[in-house]
This record gives structure tokens, C-alpha cells and sequence, in this order.
């Protein structure tokens, strides 16, 4: 069941990875836009003015539509077969249930209290979708289409049907039994959900009066639950959906930006939400104590080759966000570490906060200087400092603790592992077998080269059952861990690591994550095919 919620809570990170360029182009178009920033330049109905009105438009795309990115996206992380096929279906299927439910509500509306009448957004319950008004259910309801659609697909669309009936095979039986199902499912929502947005505005304010401890504990939640994929849905509903404020946290911020950045009025008042937009502050500063902590903790003989794994790996964490390089290396190494990680990281939040900061403001400096530094400073320029010196403040705390800790634990972090493998001699087959390998990868990109690898690591395509991917990691189940490779072997072919749990296999590769996994695709069916 873990290792399905994993594979579910991966896959949503297909759509996701959209919103991080759209966010920095939204930003920049904002900025641009603005009179007191830009000056003159940036007058109503100036051709520079325009031009960046154009590209705003085009940055709204994602955000926009977002349930559909989600119908669309996560059958391609979730179909076991002909997955551009499984969203052709998701999509068709989605926009059904919207079709039925838009019916059901202009001739019931009133009888589940909705005022159909009424303008899409705001209190009305209401939102175009696929230019479809019907009920607001936001990336949840997208999701549970998406997730029915795929269930549907898996099962049925290789089914053989009569051959007078063969015209319904595939994708059009998938359709016609989504059909059925989604059509109840559409009175379901129309009687029930109303009511869950009326819960969804009672649990803003309850956040809204919760303050500083609300900040908290989603924050931790949030890191803590990253080892099980389950972040994905803490974080979502706040950034993306409806948890926080409508719409989703993310592009309100993205909205409220030109307005905010004129506005000299503090932060928190302008969006006193906010502080549930902080949950990516420690990928900024966190990684500055680890990674000095790690070096400063190493064998003085291999710390040459500590600060050579840290310093890219760092960068790539502070500049891009992305994290889990570090996360996975002492998660595996010292639960105890992530422990303290998730708690230092809820109190770096919380303490931005309680000192008036707010906002999406996470996710790597590209993303901060974009959404937060060049557009808030010449109103805000406190904020800013104030987020640099608390945050920097936290980067030592994060090296005196995770340096005590090493210490008086004595964990086997980068630098200080047991003493090397033993050399090994070459024998004149591995010569061959090596001068073998390279003819036969002559041509291949580097992304199919790692994949063959990996096959090959992994104990070969008859050994696994299952794959899938979230940001930066192969997620495979196999049949028989025993069969692996060691550790090394993944790292030789561009691995940072490997993650084993029971027979669920995490491959940590990095940003590459999606092209390699493409390739694993093709290699294991064509492995499996000559057979």
C-alpha cells in the first residue's frame, strides 16, 4: 500500500514541475509591469509595458488550468502502458464529469444550494474549467478523476471485446466505462461538495486564528513526510488548492504581487495567509550548515572529495531547490538528522513569521529573487534583509547541530565511511567485456546509457515489476532485492545514491530524472520484447 501512495505521490510531481518556470516568468512580468520599479517605461499603454502584458498572459497558462495539468499529467506518472493514451482518456473523462455536473447544477443548483446563476469565483462555489461553469473542486477533484480514469485503464484497456464490437476496444472502452461511473459520481459531488467548501472556509479561518503554531506544524509535516511521499499531499492543497486561501497560495501571491510590491504596508497584513507559503525556506538555507557540517565532520584525508560532492550538490539545492541529494544521504545514514532536520526547518518558518514574512518566497534563490528580492525592495527592503539574516542565522544553527550530532553520534555521513574497497584487478575479459560495452552504447544519448545500466543494476528486466519517478528519483519495485548491485555500481553510471526499502527501490539521480526514466521505459520493453 506504502509503495502504491509513493508511486501516486510521485507521479504529481509530473505537473508540478510546470509551475516553478511559470512562477519566475509571472514574477518577472509583474515586475516589469510596475510604474515605481520600472518608471516611465512601464506606462499604461507604453509598447514595453505591453509586450510584458502579452507575456504575463502566456505565464497564466499553468495556473489557469491547473486541474486539467493534473488530469493530464498524472497518467503519464501512473498508466502502466500506452500512458499518452491513459491522458487522452483522463482528459475526455474529466471534462464529462464537469459537463454533468454543469447540467445538474442549472437544473438542481438549488436544491444543493448553489446559485448556478451566479459569476465564476469568489464565494459562488463556482469556476470555468475547459470553459465548463461548474463546481470549484480544484485540483482534488482533478485528482480523483485522473486517478479513476488511470484504474479504468490499467485494467480494461487491453480487454479483447467481440469482434463485431472491436471499434470499442482501447481507449474508447476505457471512455465509455468512465462515462458510466463518472455520471453518479457527478450527483455525488454536486450534493456533497458544497458542503466540503463550507468546511474548506471554516478550516481558512481556523489556520487564519492558529497563526504561528498553524505555520508550524505544516511545516513539519511537510519535511517530516517527505521519506514517504506523503508531503505531496500536506503542501498541495495550500500552494495549489483551496486549504489556504482560493486558488491556491502560489498564484495568489503570484496576483497580489504588482499590488503588494507598491504597497509600503506590511506584509503580513496585506497577506496574512502567507505563512503557509514558507515551507521551502530551509531548501535556501539548510543546505549551507549541512554541507559545512559534513566537510567539517569529515576524515581530514577525504575532505577534497567531501567538498567535491557538497559544493555542486549545494548549489544545485540553494539555487534550483532541490533538496533531496542531502535529505536521502543522512536520512538513510541517521533518521535522527531528518528528525532534527524537519524540526529546524518548522522553527526557521515559523521565526520568518513571527518577524512579518510572508509569501511564496521558497524554492530556490532563482525563485526568490524573482517572486520576492528585485520586486519587494525598494518597499520591503526590511523584509528582505530580515529574511536573509534570520535565514542565515539558521545556517549555523543547522551546522552546530548537525556537527554535534555527527560527533557524539559518530554517523557515518560523507567522509567518514569505513575504509575504502579493496582495489581491484582487472582481468583481460573486463577488458573486452568494457570495449564490448562501449560499442554497443556508440550513438546512445547519456540518459539511455544510464538506463541500460540501471536495468542492469537493478537485476535485469525480469527482476522488476514497477517503475515510476517523482522530482529527482527512479522509484522501482523489484522482485528480489538481492539481486541489486552494490551501491557503487549506481554511482559509477551518475547515481548520488540508492535508497532501499524491502523490495522498493529509490535510485537517486537528480533533475535528469524524467529522460532517464523514459529510456528505462524503452530499454525494458525492448528487452522484453526480443525475448
Amino acid at each position: 500500500m506504502m509503495q502504491k501512495i509513493q508511486r501516486f505521490g510521485g507521479a504529481m510531481f509530473v505537473p508540478v514541475l510546470l509551475f516553478s518556470f511559470a512562477g519566475i516568468i509571472l514574477s518577472l512580468a509583474i515586475l516589469f509591469q510596475n510604474e515605481m520599479i520600472m518608471g516611465g517605461i512601464a506606462a499604461e499603454g507604453t509598447l514595453w509595458r505591453n509586450i510584458w502584458s502579452v507575456i504575463e498572459s502566456g505565464g497564466w497558462t499553468v495556473f489557469n488550468q491547473i486541474e486539467l495539468l493534473f488530469v493530464i499529467g498524472l497518467p503519464i506518472g501512473l498508466a502502466k502502458k500506452a500512458s499518452g493514451r491513459a491522458a487522452m482518456e483522463a482528459f475526455v473523462i474529466y471534462m464529462t464529469f464537469n459537463n454533468f455536473i454543469a447540467k445538474i447544477l442549472e437544473l438542481y443548483g438549488a436544491n444543493f444550494g448553489v446559485d448556478y446563476a451566479a459569476d465564476p469565483g469568489g464565494t459562488s462555489g463556482l469556476k470555468l474549467i475547459g470553459s465548463v461553469k461548474t463546481l470549484d473542486t480544484n485540483i482534488i477533484g482533478a485528482i480523483m478523476i485522473a486517478a479513476i480514469a488511470v484504474w479504468i485503464h490499467n485494467r480494461y484497456f487491453d480487454t479483447k471485446l467481440p469482434d463485431w464490437l472491436g471499434v470499442f476496444q482501447g481507449s474508447t472502452f476505457v471512455y465509455i466505462i468512465g462515462f458510466f461511473m463518472t455520471l453518479p459520481l457527478a450527483f455525488a459531488t454536486s450534493w456533497l461538495w458544497p458542503s466540503v467548501q463550507g468546511g474548506i472556509f471554516q478550516l481558512q479561518d481556523w489556520m487564519a486564528q492558529a497563526g504561528a503554531f498553524g505555520v508550524w506544524i505544516y511545516v513539519f509535516l511537510e519535511r517530516i513526510l517527505i521519506p514517504t511521499g506523503l508531503h505531496h499531499f500536506v503542501w498541495q492543497p495550500f500552494m495549489l488548492g483551496p486549504a489556504a486561501v482560493e486558488g491556491g497560495l502560489e498564484p495568489a501571491w503570484l496576483r497580489s504581487l504588482g499590488e503588494i510590491a507598491s504597497n509600503p504596508a506590511p506584509l503580513k497584513e496585506q497577506f496574512p495567509l502567507g505563512g503557509f507559503a514558507l515551507h521551502n525556506m530551509s531548501k535556501i538555507f539548510a543546505p549551507i550548515g549541512i554541507g559545512a557540517a559534513f566537510y567539517a565532520t569529515a576524515n581530514k584525508e577525504k575532505r577534497t572529495e567531501v567538498l567535491a560532492l557538497v559544493v555542486p550538490t549545494a548549489i544545485t539545492a540553494i539555487m534550483a531547490g532541490i533538496t533531496e541529494p542531502f535529505e536521502f544521504t543522512f536520512l538513510f545514514i541517521a533518521p535522527q538528522l531528518f528528525l532534527v532536520h524537519a524540526l529546524l526547518a518548522a522553527t526557521m518558518a515559523t521565526t520568518m513569521y513571527v518577524f512579518g514574512l510572508v509569501g511564496d518566497i521558497g524554492s530556490g534563490l532563482i525563485a526568490v529573487l524573482s517572486k520576492f528580492i528585485i520586486p519587494l525592495w525598494s518597499n520591503h527592503s526590511g523584509a528582505v534583509i530580515t529574511w536573509l539574516v534570520i535565514g542565515l542565522i539558521f545556517s549555523a544553527l543547522y551546522f552546530i547541530v548537525f556537527r554535534f550530532m555527527i560527533l557524539r553520534f559518530d554517523y557515518n555521513t560523507p567522509g567518514r565511511e569505513a575504509e575504502d574497497e579493496e582495489v581491484k584487478m582487472y582481468s583481460k575479459q573486463d577488458y573486452k567485456d568494457r570495449k564490448a560495452a562501449e560499442k554497443s552504447n556508440a550513438g546512445k544519448s547519456d540518459f539511455a546509457i544510464k538506463a541500460a545500466d540501471y536495468i542492469d543494476y537493478l537485476g535485469g528486466p525480469d527482476n522488476i515489476l514497477d517503475v515510476n519517478n517523482c522530482a529527482t528519483r527512479l522509484r522501482v519495485s523489484v522482485e528480489n532485492s538481492e539481486l541489486l548491485a552494490p551501491e557503487s555500481a549506481f554511482k559509477s553510471s551518475g547515481a548520488h545514491g540508492l535508497v532501499k526499502n524491502g523490495n522498493a527501490i529509490q535510485v537517486i539521480i537528480g533533475l535528469d530524472v524524467p529522460q532517464v526514466r523514459d529510456e528505462v521505459d524503452i530499454e525494458l520493453a525492448r528487452r522484453r520484447s526480443s525475448k
